[in-house]
C-alpha cells in the first residue's frame, strides 16, 4: 500500500526530499527566454523540471472556474495553465508537484500560492505538493532548496534573459533578410544555456564579455529602414 503523504501544520502536502528523485515539477509559463534558463539551472541541480507550454483559451476557463474573479489576472491564468496541465492526462499524478514563488512581506504575491492549494483542492488535485519557491523562509520544503550557489546562477539567468530579450526585439523588426534575429536568438540560446548548466563564463568579467559579445553580434545583422508601430 502507498504511504501516507507528509503533511505541514496547515494539512497541505510536503515536497519531500524523496520525492526530489521521483517527481517532475511543473512550472507556469510566464517569462519563456528567462524561464527556459531557469529550467536548465534546476535539471543541473538535480530537479526534474517541466515549464508548461499549454496556451488554449482553456488555461483561462479553468482560471475562472476555480479563481475567485477578483483575483489579479496574472495569478488566475498561471493557476488556470496548472489546472489545465493536470486535466490533460499527460502526468502521473502520483508523480507530479507544482511550483508557484512566494514573495514575502505585505505583496499580495505572497498570498497566491494559498489560491493555488484552494484551486487545486476544488479541482480534485489537493493532495498534490506544492512548492513555495521563497528566500524568506515562508514555507519548508524539504525536497527543494534554493542554495546560494544556485541563486548567483538565477541572477546570471536573468541578466541575460533581459539582454537577449531586448536585443532581440530590437533587431527583429528591421532584419533585412527574415529569419536573421531568430536564428541568432537561438544560436545565444543555446549558447548561454550551456554556460548556465554547466556553471562557466559566469564571473562578472565573463559576462560582460558575453553581453559584449551578444551585442556586437546583432548589431552585425543588416537592417532596412523600415517604418514599424511602436508599442
Amino acid at each position: 500500500p502507498m504511504s501516507e503523504p507528509v503533511r505541514g501544520s496547515e494539512g497541505h502536502v510536503i515536497f519531500t526530499r524523496e520525492m526530489r528523485d521521483t517527481h517532475t515539477i511543473l512550472v507556469p509559463m510566464m517569462l519563456p527566454i528567462h524561464f527556459t534558463f531557469i529550467q536548465k539551472l534546476m535539471t543541473s541541480a538535480g530537479y526534474h523540471v517541466e515549464i508548461l507550454q499549454n496556451r488554449s483559451h482553456a488555461v483561462i476557463e479553468k482560471g475562472l472556474k476555480f479563481v475567485h474573479n477578483d483575483t489579479c489576472y496574472p495569478a488566475l491564468v498561471v493557476i488556470g495553465q496548472m489546472i489545465d496541465a493536470l486535466d490533460s492526462g499527460n502526468y502521473d499524478l502520483s508523480k507530479t508537484a507544482l511550483i508557484m514563488s512566494q514573495t514575502g512581506g505585505g505583496c499580495r504575491a505572497s498570498n497566491y500560492i494559498h489560491l493555488l492549494r484552494k484551486a487545486l483542492a476544488k479541482a480534485g488535485y489537493g493532495d498534490l505538493p506544492v512548492i513555495s519557491a521563497n528566500l524568506s523562509g515562508l514555507e519548508a520544503n524539504p525536497g527543494f532548496q534554493v542554495t546560494l550557489p544556485l541563486i548567483r546562477k538565477m541572477i546570471s539567468a536573468l541578466v541575460y534573459g533581459d539582454l537577449i530579450m531586448l536585443l532581440a526585439n530590437q533587431t527583429r523588426p528591421y532584419e533585412a533578410v527574415p529569419g536573421t534575429a531568430e536564428a541568432l536568438w537561438r544560436r545565444w540560446m543555446e549558447t548561454l544555456g550551456q554556460d548556465l548548466a554547466e556553471g562557466r563564463n559566469l564571473s562578472r568579467r565573463a559576462m560582460l564579455g558575453r553581453c559584449r559579445e551578444m551585442a556586437a553580434d546583432f548589431r552585425a545583422v543588416e537592417r532596412t529602414e523600415r517604418k514599424v508601430q511602436k508599442v
